[in-house]
């Protein structure tokens, strides 16, 4: 209390101030309690509105005695620095702890209602500003509120997703096999036209939970075995298979985590080299499938069948290198009768491969060795030999070593691949052979998003020499797109066993669309 207040109080007490009065009634209301009080309570208000706006504060930092730990720090930060409405003491404290009298909760209140009211006008304001823009965008968002409605009263499943993939492919070889064949109903053919095929795949991936897969692909083509359809010639395509016209399910499997770094895979349709974490190289022209299993390809050889897989990658932190090791069992009889139940998928004759993988990748490198065993009527993948099925009472042993390494920044420099093979035969009529390759892939090349490279090797091969077959590819991809890519690209084999080893030579321009 001011020492003019205790002066008045004082002076009203002892009746001091009665001869000064004008009158009884007026020294009546100036010595009673309730004026007093009154006129006190008035002091307080103005002395708090006085220290409030002089030391309005712009962030709750300004607050000496308040710290992020306190409970209610959220809410008095949105309170200073959204709204603007919170004053400090003059000596630069809050006092959250400090209980508040009515008078100070009423100008805390007011000040921040009045604060509310000048962001209400402004948005109001605003409002009116763009009232033509606000309308329109609400017309769009009413528009796709209705589409999507739509789009899920019709929509076939909430948990599967199409995947697409077309491929144009004009090719030829024009000195193939130059002799004039047979087919079986006794009219010649010459397999050296330029022809224009396609390949088709439609992939209906489905998922329950998030992190498994159901898989159902679809496909079809147009190629005949010769030049480019059959895994027994070795210009035969990644994008070539001889389906005929005919829709087929080529892919059907099912894939679930178990914990955080093992995936197990089963299906009545499923491929080996897509049951292991990576195959070895960072060549990937699309063209020749040989150079697409990372020269080893009776080891990674493509078997496809009803079987399952084991995965697993080690947790590490991203960006680390990280060690893999993939298990699978695969049923591949070429006529399919490991479906048959007189025959199964656990018989020897059902052309069994079971394909083990160690791996080790970095963010820019990966090295892995895999070794497959094959039983009856499994088969080493484009040999230049013959016979490449496992025989009767026969079985195989199949080893690859593989390792890439490749710019972090495209550049000048490619990627390097190289891959070896090895195939042991334990008896009959299929013989040992090895094969390898090496591959440069450039990134970016000329133009951001295409590539260019260049490969070499040799397909399996026996140690008869007229098996050894010299193997290149030279590729150039445009991307034309996101979805549209164009790759020219030319190969040339030498003593190719199926051209009465004769070199040879041939080309394609493929076409890929994916959706």
């Amino acid at each position: 209390m001011k020492p003019f207040q205790q002066l008045l109080l004082a002076m009203a007490g002892t009746g001091l101030l009665a001869p000064l009065a004008a009158n009884a009634q007026d020294a009546s209301a100036i010595s009673s309690s309730a004026a007093i009080s009154s006129y006190m309570e008035q002091q307080d208000i103005d002395r708090f509105r006085a220290w409030e706006s002089q030391n309005q504060v712009t962030s709750v930092t300004q607050f000496s005695d308040v710290q992020p730990t306190d409970w209610a720090y959220q809410a008095l930060s949105n309170l200073v620095e959204t709204y603007g409405c919170v004053a400090g003491y003059p000596d630069g404290t809050f006092k959250g702890r400090q209980a508040m009298t009515r008078y100070e909760a009423a100008a805390l209140l007011n000040a921040c209602l009045d604060r509310v009211t000048e962001v209400t006008d402004e948005l109001k304001r605003l409002m009116a500003e763009f009232e033509k823009e606000l309308a329109v965008l609400k017309g769009r968002v009413d528009g796709l509120e209705a589409k999507v409605g739509e789009l899920e009263a019709n929509q076939f499943s909430t948990t599967t997703k199409l995947k697409g993939e077309a491929s144009f492919i004009i090719g030829g070889v024009p000195d193939f096999n130059t002799r004039a064949l047979e087919d079986a109903d006794g009219n010649l053919r010459r397999p050296d036209r330029t022809t224009f095929n396609y390949d088709l795949r439609l992939s209906f991936d489905t998922s329950f939970t998030g992190k498994d897969l159901l898989r159902t692909r679809l496909r079809a083509g147009n190629f005949s075995a010769l030049p480019f359809g059959s895994s027994s010639q070795i210009f035969k395509l990644d994008k070539a298979e001889e389906t005929a016209d005919q829709v087929i399910i080529d892919r059907l499997f099912y894939t679930f985590p178990v914990g955080d770094s093992v995936k197990l895979t089963a299906g009545a349709l499923v491929r080996n080299t897509e049951l292991v974490a990576f195959v070895p190289s960072a060549y990937k022209s699309g063209i020749l499938d040989f150079f697409q299993l990372a020269g080893a390809s009776g080891t990674w050889n493509k078997a496809t069948g009803a079987g399952f897989g084991f995965q697993w990658r080690q947790k590490v932190q991203k960006g680390k290198p990280y060690v893999t090791f993939d298990a699978n069992y695969i049923a591949d009889n070429g006529d399919g009768s490991y479906a048959d139940s007189s025959v199964g998928a656990f018989s020897e004759d059902s052309g069994i491969n079971v394909l083990t993988q160690l791996g080790v990748k970095g963010k820019n490198w990966g090295a892995a060795v895999a070794y497959r065993y094959g039983s009856e009527g499994s088969r080493i993948r484009v040999p230049n030999f013959s016979p490449r099925n496992v025989g009767p009472g026969q079985s195989s042993n199949s080893v690859g070593i593989g390792a890439y390494w490749q710019p972090i920044d495209a550049g000048w420099a490619p990627s390097i691949s190289a891959g070896y093979g090895y195939n042991a035969a334990d008896s009959g009529q299929l013989l040992d052979s090895q094969s390898w390759m090496v591959g440069l892939q450039w990134d970016d090349a000329f133009m951001k998003g295409n590539a260019a490279g260049i490969a070499f090797g040799q397909a399996p091969f026996t140690d008869v020499s007229e098996t050894e077959s010299w193997l290149w590819e030279f590729f150039y991809k445009f991307q034309v797109t996101d979805n549209i890519s164009i790759t020219p690209a030319i190969f040339y084999a030498s003593d190719y066993r199926n051209n009465g080893f004769d070199s040879t030579w041939g080309g394609v321009i493929q076409t890929t669309f994916r959706f």
